[in-house]
């Protein structure tokens, strides 16, 4: 016999537990606090679940797509032995052995290299096609900050100019870290935003 839930019930569910825990940080109460520590733990729980269950799919897809063959096959058999190999060697050697940071060394650090080489492309396609639908003052200093932090890296990679290393580290830490402080503080707000919405009930991420 399955038990299933209605949409009412799921939602009465989210707005209780969800506001126990939203009480649990300005009611010291030590009945919502130890509720909310329960809850908190079920979720670092069912997100731990929820992890082993992606990782499965993922197996499980790029193994279809080894026996479908194909071009893409060859990728996929690639990213399964990886993976295995990661898992049992993580495993059977721990997370700060020899052979886990060989791999975190040799493997993962050239990729993430690969990526930020592949980033850097992709900000030089960004800046033609802005220029190519309309010039303004907004583009061009971004336009301008871009290749003035690229040009700083790879001046100061081969030559040694303090004052350009200087500049570049003022630009990144002061002008990106402002930037970036805006975007998670947007998100932040989005979070919460959201996360009212569902304990008003004005949206319904249960019902599939």
């Amino acid at each position: 016999m399955k038990l299933r839930l209605r949409t009412p019930a799921l939602g009465g569910i989210a707005i209780v537990s969800g506001g126990i825990v939203l009480l649990g940080y300005f009611l010291p109460i030590p009945i919502i606090s130890g509720l909310r520590s329960v809850f908190l733990e079920w979720a670092l729980i069912l997100s731990a679940v929820a992890l082993v269950v992606g990782v499965i799919n993922l197996f499980s897809v790029h193994a279809n797509k080894v026996k479908a063959g194909g071009e893409q096959g060859v990728f996929s058999v690639i990213l399964i032995v990886s993976l295995v190999l990661t898992f049992v060697v993580v495993v059977f050697f721990g997370l700060t052995s020899e052979t886990s940071l060989w791999i975190f060394n040799y493997l993962l650090l050239p990729v993430e290299s690969s990526l930020v080489a592949i980033l850097a492309v992709v900000l030089l396609v960004t800046l033609v096609r802005l220029f190519s639908k309309k010039l303004s003052v907004f583009n061009l200093i971004f336009a301008l900050t871009v290749f003035f932090l690229l040009a700083a890296t790879v001046i100061v990679a081969w030559i040694d100019i303090p004052e350009i290393g200087l500049l570049r580290d003022w630009v990144t830490q002061t002008w990106s870290l402002a930037g970036t402080r805006a975007i998670l503080l947007g998100v932040s707000l989005g979070a919460i935003a959201t996360g009212l919405r569902i304990l008003l009930g004005a949206d319904r991420p249960y019902e599939g």
